[in-house]
């Protein structure tokens, strides 16, 4: 992308966020708590030139991942949080913009899933699971005096920006509960106590080490641009799998025990075109609706006017 063409878009960034910003009337000031079902907040700065070059270097690369440019959207919002910290209004034009969709079918993506944030969120996710097993082993006495600790609900952040809590619906990792994440790192057999101790730490600055995964957590934007697929080398790094996981697997070691095997087959019939078997790949009378077509190689160029949005866009 040109330097020319880099400030044309800059420039309709900017005249689309004067036509259509407007501020949130969710009625809280900017350190009271928000909640995600508040709408998204809108920006009315547009990014540094400095940043927007780089955004746009990145998104390329993201969208070359793919055959379809709009498959692109997922890592793009990461990546905008990586830069913004939630997904902001801004930065839903720009991924509506960069994958030809429009602001709101953006919104609506960035809506429905919940590691997306709405509002800012803190430098540190702590996600307390809540659900079945972690709540009778002790995770809703955890989540309530964590809450308590930090004088936040769930989906509230500190008045000094450090912590959004959570409350988590299962972390996938019942055979440690309860369970606690930081930023999705795993913090294995928690109490109120040492969940406390761990808050307190990560508001102080301290460097702090999960019960399993890297050697230490990641901020909320350091791990956004992970997922938008820039890794940062920390994926093998610490234990993996834990001894409770591995029980079963070395019992069966232990006793001998293997998985049973599959019978042979006996029917060889083929099966008839048109049952369950269905047409194979690239049978004559299969149906291609080029909804797999490729698009054009990704590219910076011909960007087109941002402010292709409709009554009801929400951002």
């Amino acid at each position: 992308m040109t330097a020319h063409e880099q400030e044309d878009m800059r420039s309709q960034l900017e005249e689309a966020s004067e036509r259509r910003v407007h501020h949130s009337s969710a009625g809280h000031d900017d350190h009271g708590p928000l909640h995600h079902h508040t709408p998204l907040h809108a920006s009315d700065e547009a990014y540094p030139e400095d940043v927007l070059a780089q955004l746009v270097a990145d998104s390329e690369l993201i969208i070359a991942r793919y055959p379809q440019k709009r498959s692109a959207l997922l890592p793009m919002l990461h990546l905008v949080q990586s830069v913004d910290g939630y997904v902001t209004g801004r930065g839903v034009r720009l991924c509506a913009e960069l994958l030809e969709l429009t602001t709101a079918e953006v919104s609506g993506v960035a809506t429905f899933y919940t590691q997306y944030k709405r509002h800012p969120n803190g430098e540190y996710t702590v996600g307390v699971c809540t659900n079945t097993l972690c709540a009778i082993m002790g995770g809703d006495q955890i989540f309530d005096e964590v809450s308590e600790h930090l004088g936040i609900g769930h989906d509230e952040t500190t008045e000094d920006g450090k912590i959004t809590l959570e409350r988590v619906e299962c972390n996938a990792a019942c055979d440690f509960a309860p369970v606690v994440m930081v930023n999705w790192e795993f913090f294995d057999d928690q109490t109120p106590e040492s969940t406390n101790e761990l808050v307190d730490r990560l508001r102080a600055g301290d460097d702090v080490t999960p019960t399993r995964g890297p050697s230490r957590v990641c901020t909320f934007k350091q791990v956004s641009r992970v997922l938008a697929g820039f890794p940062d080398g920390l994926a093998d790094e610490g234990p993996g799998a834990g001894l409770p996981s591995l029980r079963g697997t070395l019992l069966a070691k232990e006793k001998g025990w293997t998985a049973p095997r599959p019978e042979p087959e006996t029917d060889n019939e083929p099966t008839p075109e048109g049952q369950a078997g269905g047409l194979a790949p690239g049978h004559p009378d299969s149906v291609n609706t080029g909804a797999n077509e490729a698009d054009e190689v990704p590219t910076s160029e011909g960007v087109k006017d941002v402010d292709q949005t409709h009554e009801g866009d929400d951002a």
